[in-house]
């Protein structure tokens, strides 16, 4: 059974679709939205030898035009190198400002397509068609794109809404286990903002979740997609609320940046790490209990993440340079820190003067060997 959210944004609103099967009606639910009869699939190497033949069946069905451009997997073409690469194919290509781009891959796919999407020829409409667990319930939503650079994750983009999403769960079952693993890192955390109850549900049901099981993994997808749509309709721009949505991820895009986008350590991975220590300094700070700290770090260890830094890919993690990434990040503010911190499980808030000692001493205890 196929659900469709809205996402209200006046002009820039969209439907995301998501059932198993869409793929084979990709053509159809697009071709509304290509007026030329053109699309540019951009995808990766990975996707492209899984899923490539169904999605060109299904915009050939439908009359579309298709090229492909196929990337190389992993976080490191989502960089100025990948842009320009990505950029220049679409112009030797012949696109123009009325065609469709379709990102079809991960989150590095969705990012890099979507950021050059708003950008060549002054922008073109593009749609998402995300093929990991954790685009399907994250960054295919909500319009934000970008590249990574020395300096940090994500701190070159623009938000650019897609004109629609097609989330088919079944794409999933070619994944690697940890690769779904590290997508429900982002479903469990909508609980961890702002839904106990949802948590304790996550609790019983993540095995079934990363193993790929139909029924809990297609409501899991469609309850974190609606969660996060809702955000987005609130505040599109991230001037208050949708900041939220970075829970551990103040921490976590210091570890990635860290452990340079080797691909070693996964976003995901990084995200449940992130959020094990948000609420170790909530409680550090007074702000919630011990026990909901521990059984935060419980569940994803029981989930199969590393939580512990110092066996976390990418170790040994030096605290100072942690501490350095951290004060670069994007919701950092005249200097200071600012964390999506916790007074108990599902009672996030945006904490924007978290003093730093208290910071550093955790992470300073984290990664102690």
């Amino acid at each position: 059974m196929t659900q469709t959210i809205r996402v209200n944004l006046d002009a820039r609103s969209y439907d995301v679709h998501v059932g198993a099967g869409l793929l084979a009606r990709a053509g159809e639910l697009i071709a509304p939205f290509a007026p030329t009869g053109r699309v540019f699939i951009v995808t990766d190497q990975n996707v492209a030898r899984h899923h490539r033949a169904a999605l060109v069946a299904s915009l050939d069905a439908a009359g579309l035009t298709n090229w492909t451009i196929t990337l190389a997997p992993g976080e490191g073409s989502k960089s100025f190198e990948g842009l320009e690469l990505l950029s220049r194919h679409l112009l030797q290509a012949g696109i123009n400002r009325k065609d469709l781009i379709i990102a079809f891959g991960g989150g590095v796919i969705g990012d890099l397509a979507g950021l050059t999407a708003g950008l060549i020829k002054r922008g073109v409409d593009f749609v998402q068609i995300p093929t990991t667990l954790l685009a399907q319930v994250d960054s295919s939503v909500g319009g934000k794109t970008a590249i990574d650079t020395p300096e940090g994750k994500n701190l070159v983009g623009l938000i650019n809404q897609p004109k629609l999403v097609i989330a088919d769960p079944s794409l999933l079952t070619t994944l690697p286990e940890r690769e779904r693993r590290a997508g429900y890192a982002e479903i469990v955390k909508l609980g961890l903002i702002s839904d106990a109850a949802f948590f304790q549900w996550c609790e019983q049901n993540a095995p079934a979740i990363i193993a790929g099981e139909a029924e809990p993994l297609t409501h899991a997808i469609a309850k974190a997609i609606a969660f996060k749509a809702g955000v987005v309709e609130r505040d599109e721009t991230e001037q208050g609320e949708r900041a939220l949505l970075n829970l551990g991820h103040t921490f976590a895009h210091a570890l990635e940046g860290h452990a340079g986008y080797d691909g070693a350590l996964l976003h995901g991975e990084a995200v449940a790490a992130g959020m094990s220590l948000a609420f170790q300094l909530s409680a550090a700070l007074g702000l919630c209990s011990e026990a909901d700290a521990k059984r935060v770090r419980t569940h994803l260890t029981q989930a199969g993440f590393i939580t512990d830094l110092r066996q976390l890919p990418g170790a040994p993690y030096d605290p100072d340079r942690l501490m350095q990434l951290a004060a670069a990040d994007k919701k950092a503010q005249a200097g200071k820190l600012t964390f999506i911190l916790a007074r108990a499980i599902g009672r996030a808030f945006i904490e924007p003067d978290t003093p730093a000692d208290v910071v550093r001493e955790l992470l300073h205890i984290e990664t102690r060997s």
